[in-house]
């Protein structure tokens, strides 16, 4: 019996937004590379682009030798582990595409395993090449794809038709980024049932209709680094108002905070969009962070740069207080950005440095992917402000609320967009 490796990828630049995935089918004893799948799906989400690559490379070795086995390899820890049957199957969109992918070989000659995105670059390769391509409004595949192998049957012209209507919906978006007009991406989009899952990209991209980023956008420079910022849940401290930095008491979560934890954590793990958790070293943001890791079945890496200022001698005092015993130093650290706390304690200037710092440092290190950061409230706000261009006194003008998320993008030229901020449906 033959066995071959499928290699597959998603990605959405947007999510939703314009999106593409790319497989390739090897033989598992050589290593060869025997055919590859890519395709521009429109405007979609980053799950769907992962499932719908799943679905092309399976199909692809079920061309090839359809009682072979197959072994999948994927860096979407959410499609390894719903596929192997440890994580239920929750999203609508989901259902269908892992019901399709679950019938192309017969149970157990499939298996999965999740491999760093490192180790997945000719899948990611073909699925950033064919978003290329459909935001020029260029019809796009690679030798051997799948379309190609079936171009004589429904399943081509299918494809074929889904790439025309992925490239439709990619220069309407490339053209709004060009003029600055508005993105018009109405489309007659079907509803997804598992019959219909892999007949067109219109069942996928109803999410047209909100794109992630219409009228006013940067040109297309590829996937940009996006932080989910996650301000840790409550402390015995939170609801008191009191200063709590990096010099005061290092409190963990209460009872309260605890239960912030795990609700953001299900609302995370239903978006399925997070590919790595940072987190600030202190007590809160960690255990925070574990929490929410522990459900995404992620590793937890701890940042050095997103701890919270030192309050100096304010530690632990309500607005209130810190007034009454040092009015003066509170009022210089309200009129200047310089201005340390009384104590010795952290400028919003040096924490801005920090951020910046950090910030570049883990642009780099997660180029193209989705990372939550768990942190606090003032480098959250400094990671706003920066983006925003805003003035230090902006710091003083945000309500962020514990376990609130908010959400920037890093594109390629160094520009940045603020998807989100204070975002605390999930808790209710």
């Amino acid at each position: 019996m033959r066995e071959f490796v499928v290699e597959a990828d998603g990605g959405s630049r947007g999510n939703p937004g314009p999106a593409g995935y790319g497989a390739v089918v090897l033989d598992a004893a050589t290593g060869e590379s025997l055919v590859e799948a890519a395709e521009y799906l429109g405007v979609v989400t980053n799950n769907v682009a992962e499932y719908r690559g799943l679905l092309a490379g399976l199909r692809a070795a079920r061309e090839l030798d359809p009682d072979a086995r197959v072994h999948v390899r994927m860096d979407s820890k959410l499609v390894v582990e719903q596929m192997s049957g440890r994580w239920k199957i929750k999203h609508p969109d989901m259902k269908p595409l892992a019901a399709e992918a679950a019938r192309v070989f017969p149970p157990g000659r499939v298996t999965y395993e999740w491999i760093p995105r490192a180790d997945n670059k000719h899948a990611d390769r073909l699925a950033n090449e064919a978003m290329d391509a459909g935001a020029r409004g260029e019809r796009w595949s690679p030798a051997g794809s799948t379309a190609e192998l079936d171009a004589g049957g429904a399943a081509g012209r299918r494809a074929g038709a889904a790439r025309t209507t992925g490239a439709a919906v990619g220069e309407r978006v490339a053209q709004a980024a060009r003029t600055g007009g508005e993105v018009d991406t109405d489309t007659d989009a079907e509803t997804e049932t598992e019959t219909d899952a892999d007949t067109s990209a219109a069942a996928d991209v109803r999410a047209a209709r909100t794109v992630a980023s219409p009228g006013w956008g940067p040109p297309d420079m590829g996937a940009p680094a996006t932080f989910v910022l996650l301000r840790h849940g409550e402390t015995p401290l939170t609801p008191q108002k009191r200063f709590s930095g990096s010099g005061g008491s290092d409190p963990s979560l209460s009872c309260v905070g605890r239960e912030q934890a795990e609700r953001v954590a299900e609302s995370l793990a239903r978006r399925g969009t997070v590919q790595a958790v940072v987190a600030s070293p202190l007590a809160r943001t960690r255990e925070t962070a574990g929490i929410v890791a522990a459900r995404l079945g992620l590793e937890l890496t701890i940042e050095e740069g997103l701890r919270e200022t030192d309050f100096g001698a304010w530690e632990g005092l309500t607005f209130g207080e810190v007034r009454e015993r040092y009015p003066a130093d509170l009022d210089a650290w309200l009129s200047s950005p310089d201005a340390r706390p009384t104590g010795g304690g952290e400028s919003f200037a040096a924490t801005g440095e920090r951020v910046a710092a950090t910030r570049d440092k883990l642009v780099s290190a997660y180029a193209g992917r989705t990372v939550l950061l768990v942190s606090h409230v003032t480098p959250i706000k400094t990671f706003l402000r920066l983006a925003l261009g805003a003035p230090p006194e902006s710091l003083f003008r945000m309500e962020l609320s514990a376990a609130s998320l908010s959400a920037v993008a890093y594109y390629a030229d160094g520009g940045a967009s603020v998807r989100l901020f204070n975002e605390t449906s999930h808790l209710r």
